[in-house]
Parts: C-alpha cells; sequence; structure tokens
C-alpha cells in the first residue's frame, strides 16, 4: 500500500497506514497506552488526556496519541522516520499528573462500588499513577441520575470520559444524553432528566470506565473474582450475540459481550443482557402427568412410560422444534419421530422458507457486509425489534452514506429511511425500476418473516429474491428464532408447513414450542425449561435444560454455526434435551444410536457436514425459487413486544418490567400534542 508510513515506538520501527492514529500505531507495535475516553468504535473525544506520549523533535509537551495520525508527524533528521516515545520521563510524569487530577474529585468509595475488581480506573491508577495527592480540597458531589430501570448511575464517579454520551448518539441512535457546564460544574447528564429509551442502553454499562454507571439488576449481588466465566452465544434473536456467561454456584448472575467483528462487534441487545432472572422463575423441575384435567408430579420411569405407550399408539406423530432448540435437540427429535413414521416442522411461525435451498431460508449476505453496504432494502422486517444489535449495524451504514429503504410498516428505526410501500405491490413495483442504479454500489437485501409468514411468502420470497438477482445485491433472510436455520439446516420440515404437520396428528411431541396452539383432541407431549403456554396444554411434561445448562450448536441468521456451551445445571430433575429422547428412544421401539453428546455430532456432522465449520460463514450456492403470483398483502414484523418474544424472556420480571413501560410511553401523549 502506497499510503504506508514508517514510525519509530520506542526504539522499534514499524510500517502503518498514515491515517493510523499514534495509540492504534502502539497497539500495533505490541505497546499498552492507558486510557479512558478512546474507544476503537465511537468517534474521538481526545478529552481525557490519560494517553498521552513524547513526539521527539515535536512541540515541547507530551501529545494525545488518540487525535493524532501518523501522517501529522514530521520525519526526524535527513529524512529519517518519525519518532515517538511512550515511556520517556516526561510521559511518565505527564501520565501521574493526569491520574492525579482524575483522582481530586473521585470517591474513595471503591469497598462498596460494583466496578471493585474490574475497574480501569483502579487499574491504571495502580499502573501509570502516583501514591499521594497534593490537593486536600474537599471532593465535589453530584446528584444521580435516573436512567430507568437497568442503568445505576453514581455521578459523583463519574470522570466524564464523555463514552456514554457518544454511544447513545452514534450507535444507539438516541440523543437523551449530554454534557452541561464547564469546569468543576461539568456533568453527565439526560435531557430533561428523561429516562434511556433504547433497546442497547445496557451497553453504557461496559463502556463507563469507572463505577459511575453499573447494572442496577446486578447491584450488590456478586464480586468478579466469585464469578465462573463460560463463554457461550445468544438466543434471544436470531444474531447469535457472542455472550459470556458469570455464574455463581447454580445461579446466572450476569451476561455480558464477547467481541466478534463479524457478528455484534462488542455490543449485545438489553434483553440479552438482562433475562438472566427469568432463568430463575417459573421453571420445570420434575415431570408432570395429567389426570382428569390435572397435572400431577410424576416419576421419569412414569412420564417417560406413558409418552411412549402413546407414541407407539398414534395414527400419526408430529414433532414440533421451538425457537429456542440446539440443532442437537432438534437432530435428536427428527430422527426419532420420523424413525417411527411420524413428520417433524420447526417452522412453527408458519414461515414459507424453502426446505433444502440455503440461498433461500439463510440468503448470501454476511452480517458484516451490512456495514460496508451503499444501499440496504429491508423486506417485511423491523430490525430494531428483530435485532438490535444488527439494526445498529444498518445505521453504522447510514452514517456512512448508504440510502435505506423499507418496504413494510412505517417502524420507528434509528436512521432515516425511505419508505417505499407497505406490502406486496411496493415489491413488485421494484422490478419495475431501473435496477443499474442499485448496481453501482454494493447492496443488501434483508427480508424477514414479516414478509414471509402470510400465505404468499413463498411467492414474496422467490420476487425478492429476483430482485436481489436483478441488482447484483445480496440477500439476507432475518430469522425471529435462534433455532430455525439449524434447524432447517438438518430438514426438520414438512412438506406444507406447520398447517401439514399437525393435520391428522393425535401425538404432538412439543419441543420448545410455546407461541402456537395445539389441535383439539391431540395428545401433547412438552418438553421444554418453562412452565409457558406450552406447559398449559400438555398432557405430558418432561422438564429440560435452558440454553446455559446444556452444550449446544446453534446456527445463526447469516448460516454461522456457533457453540453455547454449559454455564450452569439446570434445576431439580430436569436433563439436557438430548438425552431426554435418547432416554425415551429404546421405549418407543427406535433406539437412536448415540450415548453421548460426542457421538451425536459425529452423526450429525456425517449427515450434515458444514455444521461442523464451527463459527465460519458458509457460501451457499445461489438458487434462484420460481416467482409465483404474490396476491395482495400488507408486511408488518412478527415481534410485536420486543421484551416478551420466549418463555425465558416471559419468565423474567424485568422484562415484564420493562414490557409495561414501553406500551405506556407510546400510549402516553404530552399536552402539546
Amino acid at each position: 500500500m502506497s499510503d504506508l508510513k514508517k514510525v519509530v515506538i520506542d526504539g522499534q520501527e514499524i510500517e502503518v497506514p498514515g491515517a493510523m492514529t499514534l495509540i492504534q500505531a502502539c497497539e500495533e507495535a505490541g505497546i499498552e497506552i492507558p486510557r479512558f475516553c478512546y474507544h476503537e468504535r465511537l468517534s474521538i473525544a481526545g478529552n481525557c488526556r490519560m494517553c498521552l506520549v513524547e513526539v521527539v523533535g515535536g512541540p515541547p509537551k507530551p501529545a494525545a496519541s488518540c487525535a493524532m495520525q501518523v501522517k501529522d508527524l514530521r520525519p526526524g533528521k535527513d529524512g529519517a522516520p518519525p519518532q515517538v516515545k511512550t515511556n520517556s520521563p516526561m510521559v511518565k510524569k505527564a501520565r501521574e499528573g493526569v491520574m492525579e487530577f482524575l483522582l481530586i474529585n473521585h470517591p474513595l468509595d471503591c469497598p462498596i462500588c460494583d466496578q471493585g475488581g474490574e475497574c480501569d480506573l483502579q487499574d491504571q491508577a495502580m499502573a501509570y499513577g502516583v501514591d499521594f495527592s497534593r490537593y486536600r480540597e474537599p471532593k465535589r458531589a453530584v446528584d444521580d441520575l435516573n436512567l430507568g430501570p437497568l442503568v445505576e448511575t453514581h455521578m459523583t464517579r463519574c470522570i466524564s470520559c464523555t463514552r456514554c454520551v457518544r454511544f447513545t448518539t452514534e450507535v444507539a441512535g438516541i440523543s437523551q444524553m449530554g454534557q452541561t457546564g464547564r469546569g468543576e460544574d461539568a456533568e453527565i447528564t439526560s435531557y430533561l432528566g428523561e429516562t434511556l429509551h433504547s433497546n442497547l442502553q445496557g451497553n453504557i454499562i461496559d463502556l463507563c470506565p469507572v463505577g459511575a454507571l453499573v447494572s442496577k439488576p446486578y447491584a450488590f449481588t456478586a464480586r468478579p473474582w466469585e464469578l465462573t466465566k463460560t463463554e457461550s452465544v445468544d438466543v434471544m434473536d436470531a444474531l447469535g450475540s457472542n455472550i459470556r456467561v458469570d455464574t455463581k454456584g447454580r445461579e446466572v448472575m450476569r451476561i455480558l459481550p464477547r467481541n466478534h467483528d463479524g457478528v455484534n462487534e462488542e455490543w449485545i441487545s438489553d434483553k440479552t443482557r438482562f433475562v438472566f432472572d427469568g432463568l430463575r422463575r417459573q421453571r420445570l423441575d420434575k415431570p408432570y402427568i395429567r389426570e382428569n384435567g390435572k397435572l400431577r408430579p410424576a416419576s421419569w420411569g412414569e412420564a417417560l412410560s406413558l409418552a411412549a405407550e402413546r407414541m407407539k399408539g398414534a395414527t400419526k406423530v408430529a414433532g414440533l422444534v421451538g425457537d429456542l432448540a440446539s440443532v442437537e435437540s432438534a437432530y435428536s427429535l427428527k430422527t426419532l419421530v420420523e424413525g417411527i413414521g411420524g413428520v417433524v416442522e420447526c417452522r412453527t411461525d408458519g414461515a414459507k422458507l424453502p426446505a433444502g435451498n440455503r440461498s433461500g431460508y439463510v440468503g448470501t449476505a454476511r452480517v458484516e457486509d451490512l456495514g460496508h453496504a451503499g444501499g440496504i432494502l429491508l423486506v417485511g422486517t423491523n430490525p430494531a425489534a428483530e435485532a438490535p444489535v444488527l439494526n445498529a449495524r444498518i445505521r453504522k451504514a447510514w452514517l456512512h452514506g448508504a440510502t435505506v429503504g423499507v418496504i413494510g410498516e412505517d417502524a420507528e428505526l434509528t436512521y432515516d429511511y425511505a419508505h417505499l410501500g407497505t406490502g406486496t405491490a411496493a415489491l413488485a413495483d421494484l422490478r419495475k425500476a431501473d435496477p443499474e442504479e442499485a448496481k453501482a454500489h454494493a447492496s443488501v437485501v434483508v427480508v424477514g418473516m414479516g414478509a414471509l409468514t402470510g400465505a404468499n411468502g413463498a411467492a414474496v420470497l422467490a420476487e425478492a429474491m429476483a430482485h436481489a438477482e436483478a441488482t447484483d445485491s445480496r440477500l439476507l433472510v432475518l430469522h425471529t428464532a435462534a433455532g430455525r436455520v439449524g434447524a432447517m439446516d438438518v430438514g426438520a420440515v414438512t412438506e406444507g408447513g406447520i398447517d401439514a404437520a399437525l393435520d391428522g396428528a393425535d401425538v404432538v411431541y412439543n419441543l420448545g414450542a410455546d407461541e402456537i396452539d395445539m389441535p383439539e383432541g391431540a395428545f401433547v407431549i412438552y418438553q421444554g425449561s418453562h412452565g409457558d403456554r406450552g406447559a398449559h396444554r400438555a398432557d405430558v411434561i418432561l422438564p429440560a435444560a435452558a440454553w446455559t445448562e446444556e452444550n449446544g450448536l446453534f446456527v445463526n441468521t447469516e448460516g454461522r454455526p456457533q457453540l453455547a456451551l454449559r454455564a450452569g445445571f439446570a434445576p431439580g430433575e430436569a436433563k439436557e434435551n438430548w438425552s431426554i429422547l435418547r432416554a425415551l428412544s429404546p421405549q418407543v421401539g427406535q433406539q437412536l444410536p448415540w450415548d453421548s453428546m460426542a457421538q451425536l455430532r459425529q452423526k450429525l456432522v456425517a449427515d450434515v457436514p458444514h455444521l461442523a465449520r464451527v463459527d465460519e460463514v458458509i457460501e451457499n450456492e445461489w438458487r434462484a425459487e420460481p416467482t409465483g403470483e404474490m396476491g395482495q398483502g400488507e408486511f408488518a414484523s412478527t415481534i410485536r413486544d420486543f421484551y416478551l418474544s420466549n418463555p425465558i424472556a416471559r419468565a423474567s420480571a424485568l422484562m415484564g418490567e420493562l414490557s409495561a413501560n414501553a406500551a405506556g410511553r407510546s400510549s402516553t401523549r404530552l399536552a402539546a400534542e
């Protein structure tokens, strides 16, 4: 690359792009620079002055490495590369001075601060500060803000790094936080004392380098060194955000994001972060059998025997794969039910996804393609409710100049868009437009479940695929269920969809599908983790582990297989999903040919080889569906309440409170309106 520049950092010569900042160049050289305000995913503020370095031959004062680019450095004598020092006496004295200033007003309440043990200010004061202060003035105090039920504030600890202001404005797309005042009177506040209205607000807890913004539900429950940390993936939406589950004993205490540039960067939605209290409530912890219209506790042997007896005597068994089912449990159910002549279906919302055509039910685009796209078309989807982190990526593209078009409901997104229409007529009109304009820049067509769940869903998908083909666009099918793509991959589908699967079924094996009505007169076996709608209709209940309590494979909406690892154990007598089906199989007379998760995965990978390529996005062969008559129809998002979209979320008291708050905000009107 012609724009590469040589620079000498602490005697080490490296070559980096000229547009790089000095703090990034130092990271390339493996040198750590302390910082509070700088964050690689936010704009540069340059206001904490902790990242000071010495530029040799430059001004006789330290320079902020986050705000100076390599190309701005003057070359040395005889054209030698410029030199930067990060550990000279000048730099050491400057950093100590900055830290001394920061601690003038910072309260020394570390023993009761929730950030204790993972606090950037603590760590950097130890590494770069001094053990004394020359200031004896009384410390200032600031009133705490009320930002809502998720983020607890202790604004006296705030060091005015403005990370929270920049995140809410740039990434979350709300403008409710800012800084007022000057000097000692400067403080971060919210506009007119408003609470935050965003599905991504919890991320400011991770961004805050001190204890000014902490998690309200997690407050005073654990210290970081008491927690067992497990890397996993999220199932609250189909994006498959990378997360870390922190447990203390048997309980999940908090859920934090992990960095993955290809999926969620380092953000997660509020539902992902705060749903953990739903893992403790309304849990199924023992088998039940319905007798005389009432459920009674039973032993595992009794429950499995009754389930097997009814399955063997049935004329048709239908297996339903729920939205949160892992690939292993969907594969186990398919193998068992089809082995006794039954049918299995995972498209429980009625989506017309084409079986066997991965380019039709996954698409050809990666999530990260959205961040670089010049044009994005949203068809029948509201990404702000269906996948808030993916919505933040679309906002990022929009900030960089991308145009966004929407066919569907006129939803409140975090960016401007052209509303092209509400249904099939607008999609048909697109075919008449000149495709050359879209071909001029990389574009992505995102098709949501709102467009595919109607009776004409197959024709709508075919039309969207034809439009993508005509405009050289990539296609992304945005799912709402974390387990859907994996279940489609293993072939848990029936010709004719959910209606055909349930038609004439006298026994239904329900693997955690809580959002659908069961046929009248059918005997229902429910296997799931929570006492939700599915359990209320069940004749036999088999208690199963939630996603944090078993190892499982999940394939996200772009077709990337990812591993969710077990962070704890299921309560009471509940078992792992695959092991329940394995225990039931010999009693039905169709024993599953595996005795462990390892054997199950070997068989799974032999049948579906691409599932072995964990954390890879598989290239899908493009197979356009034949277009049919779309007819008339409107598109509306299938997620009506973001906070209560699955059994774990509905069991969470906090999600219930957030849902009520959101409903209250949408119904109240100010007098001026």
